[in-house]
């Protein structure tokens, strides 16, 4: 009888455990992004959006070539072509979807995505 209450006991610890992890992993920011060319900075400091696959580099967060330094550029406000107000520094613990609503990282421990389109 005591070693059925023993197992009982550490299955309700487990579980309170479990559900305070759970719900702990819900509580993020949530940020856009946007793939910006970092060397078209304007003197406003707003930058040059361009297209997302830019920025997937093999899970990197940013890419020297040719034509410029891609980076995600995270919580920005977009006017047209250009983004501002934002930062180049990913956020920790936040949630960060682009404007089509594709994941970069998710919420809690920060996973990334490094996929294609």
């Amino acid at each position: 009888m005591s070693s059925t209450a023993i197992k009982l006991g550490t299955l309700g610890v487990l579980s309170v455990l479990l559900v305070g992890f759970c719900a702990a992993q819900d509580d993020y920011e949530e940020v856009g992004a946007d793939c910006v060319d970092t060397s078209t900075q304007n003197l406003d400091g707003s930058y040059l959006v361009v297209d997302d696959s830019y920025c997937d580099d093999d899970g990197h967060s940013h890419y020297s070539g040719s034509h410029g330094a891609y980076r995600w550029y995270y919580g920005g406000a977009r006017n047209g072509g250009r983004v501002y107000n934002g930062t180049t520094v990913r956020p920790a613990d936040a949630h960060i979807t682009t404007r089509t609503g594709r994941v970069v990282q998710r919420g809690g421990f920060g996973f990334h995505f490094g996929g294609g389109s």
